[in-house]
């Protein structure tokens, strides 16, 4: 039996091999393992990349919204809003800064944030003052992090404008979506590059993936930048003075490495991502699945969802999993359940039903392969076994 992963990094690396040695021989004969000039360029590239002004490396993707959170000052007795359809560490993150999550249910289409929810959230739950948005409880509400989930990103031209006229700090969660655009009038914005600050993740498995973990803050704002490269060094401004208390949040050398080397294939990786996302589009037409949309084509063409992951949605989704594995065709739930109903956060008060397009995509979904160098005869079969499966 003919098996198809869900994802093979061993494709990837066997190509590059050489030169990522090569890369990482350097680093290790330079013995510049924390920062340094290969962390330096890589900030550089990814900023102008993402269309902002300053990069700062991080030891991942996680630490990077924390270390946001820091620089900000956003902690207890304040409340951030997002989404509870995504990776935990969105709303974990929150809470570890010592503030509250405040979840808005999601758009049944982008999966992503909706704007609509939040709009009314703001009006009905939340009161206004001279001291700021605060919720009935009296929580400050600093800020909104919006999720650019599966390489889509959010209707940020919404959710700026209501981030403007409710003064909340508007934070991407791009960790799916390097290179991801939004289009704004006549101009192409990249994810990260429109709140205060975004955040991005190079887990191995990501479209830009390194040998572990590590993550990247851009912003235009050269104020934050300062502060950010200082919380994330401990506080330390100079060496061994602390002004400010902050973490251990630095990039090393040899992942600025890898991802250098990779840097060069993204774009090349994601038209890869997007033809096979089209020939998905297209096979699986008409078999009543939910398919993914891809509202901003016209306007930004493939950089309008660069598919960091391909997620149908089928009332019948454990038995077409199973089907599918049956037959060696790698698959993956993301996500299985809605951050309100995990159990450690029962103490934030939401409870099943509370958000229900959430809770229904959560039982729903189903990613499938979409690796870059997944073949085309590969994936006609994946798609073959689904048609297979929906003809009983």
């Amino acid at each position: 039996m003919t098996k198809i992963p869900f994802f093979d990094l061993h494709r990837q690396f066997q190509p590059l091999r050489a030169e990522i040695l090569e890369d990482l021989a350097q680093v290790c004969e330079s013995q510049a393992f924390i920062l340094g000039p290969k962390v330096a360029e890589f900030e550089e590239r990814i900023a102008a990349f993402s269309g902002a002004k300053f990069g700062i490396g991080t030891s991942s993707g996680t630490d990077a919204q924390l270390l946001i959170l820091m620089a900000l000052g956003i902690g207890l007795g304040d409340a951030v809003i997002t989404t509870p359809f995504t990776f935990f560490s969105t709303a974990s993150t929150v809470v570890r800064a010592g503030a509250k999550p405040l979840f808005i249910d999601i758009d049944p289409a982008t999966l992503n944030v909706s704007v609509p929810k939040l709009e009314e959230f703001l009006k009905t739950e939340c009161v206004a003052g001279e001291s700021g948005l605060r919720t009935r409880d009296g929580l400050k509400v600093r800020a909104l992090i919006p999720v650019h989930l599966f390489g889509l990103c959010s209707d940020l031209a919404g959710l700026r404008r209501l981030c403007d006229q409710w003064k909340l700090t508007l934070i991407e969660d791009a960790a799916q979506a390097l290179g991801a655009s939004f289009p704004d009038g006549d101009r192409q914005l990249k994810a990260g590059s429109v709140g205060v600050a975004g955040f991005f993740s190079f887990y191995p498995t990501k479209n830009l993936g390194a040998f572990g973990d590590a993550g990247l803050v851009v912003t235009s704002d050269p104020d934050l930048a300062k502060k950010l490269q200082i919380v994330r060094n401990h506080g330390m401004d100079p060496k061994y003075y602390h002004e400010v208390v902050g973490g251990n949040f630095r990039m090393d050398a040899l992942q600025a490495a890898v991802l250098l080397r990779k840097f060069g294939h993204l774009e090349s990786w994601s038209k890869r991502r997007w033809s096979i996302a089209q020939r998905y589009q297209s096979g699986l037409k008409g078999l009543g699945i939910g398919l993914p949309v891809e509202p901003y084509h016209e306007a930004c063409g493939w950089r309008g969802h660069i598919y960091h992951q391909f997620v149908v949605r089928t009332p019948r989704r454990d038995q077409l999993r199973t089907a599918l594995n049956e037959q060696g065709v790698g698959t993956e739930i993301y996500y299985p359940l809605p951050l309100h109903e995990q159990r450690c956060f029962q103490n934030l008060g939401y409870r099943t039903g509370d958000f229900p397009v959430a809770e229904q995509t959560a039982k729903e979904c189903l990613a499938l392969p979409i690796f870059p160098e997944l073949t085309d005869d590969e994936q006609a079969l994946v798609v073959l076994k689904i048609r297979e499966f929906f003809a009983r």
